[in-house]
């Protein structure tokens, strides 16, 4: 007993002494692995996805199973932001479109002119294991809108932003399940089925507030 005692004092304290210090602005691992759930307020879209996220070479690629307007979807594509591209993949059909990406890859982290609005415990800090200490940051978002960015005080990993943009009015991200690191490297590049460096994109070039807009309408 005394020492289960020692050991939550110990937490305590430990917990305490890190609200205490200074958050500071940072950026997540340059590779990770996980998914996240997405919901927009205006279109009724929800979504869980799990990613491949590659900061290094600036690729993403987002598998998506969800709701838009209350019909089910899914939707798996790969950006690639170097080179200008996106790729909207259907593996179970082997049908691949190629689209022009337009915008400079925006990793994931507290930029530099967000303002802190607190740190917290998710959870509890009563016992060992049992809390999380996270930033909760904001900041101008694109479209005149705003950000909440929720972000672990040790790793700087996501955990929780909502974003205000003109063609959702609110986007929730909820991530989960987080690993550092790529668990499937082949995931960002381009299956054998899509066209190839050769072939010039279809259609206009898109953001990638446009390819979260566009998801449930235009998979392959």
């Amino acid at each position: 007993m005394r020492l289960v005692l020692v050991l939550a004092c110990l937490l305590g304290l430990g917990l305490g002494a890190s609200l205490q210090r200074k958050p500071h602005h940072c950026k997540s691992p340059p590779l990770m692995s996980g998914a996240f759930t997405f919901a927009s307020e205006k279109d009724r879209a929800w979504a869980i996805c799990p990613y491949e996220y590659d900061a290094i070479e600036e690729r993403i690629r987002i598998y998506e199973a969800g709701t838009f307007q209350n019909q089910s979807f899914t939707y798996d594509v790969l950006l690639l932001f170097r080179e200008g591209v996106m790729y909207e993949i259907d593996d179970q059909s082997y049908k691949c479109v190629k689209r022009g990406l337009s915008g400079n890859f925006q990793p994931i982290e507290v930029p530099a002119d967000a303002s802190l609005l607190g740190s917290s415990v998710i959870g509890s800090s009563s016992g060992p294991g049992e809390g999380l200490l996270v930033n909760t940051w904001t900041g101008p978002a694109p479209d005149e809108g705003k950000y909440l960015l929720t972000m672990t005080e040790f790793g700087c990993i996501p955990v929780y932003n909502v974003f205000e943009t003109e063609p959702f009015n609110w986007v929730i991200f909820s991530y989960i399940n987080t690993v550092i690191g790529i668990v499937d490297p082949e995931a960002l590049n381009p299956p054998p089925f899509c066209p190839g460096r050769e072939v010039p994109p279809e259609g206009e070039p898109v953001d990638f507030f446009t390819v979260l807009k566009n998801m449930g309408k235009n998979t392959p």
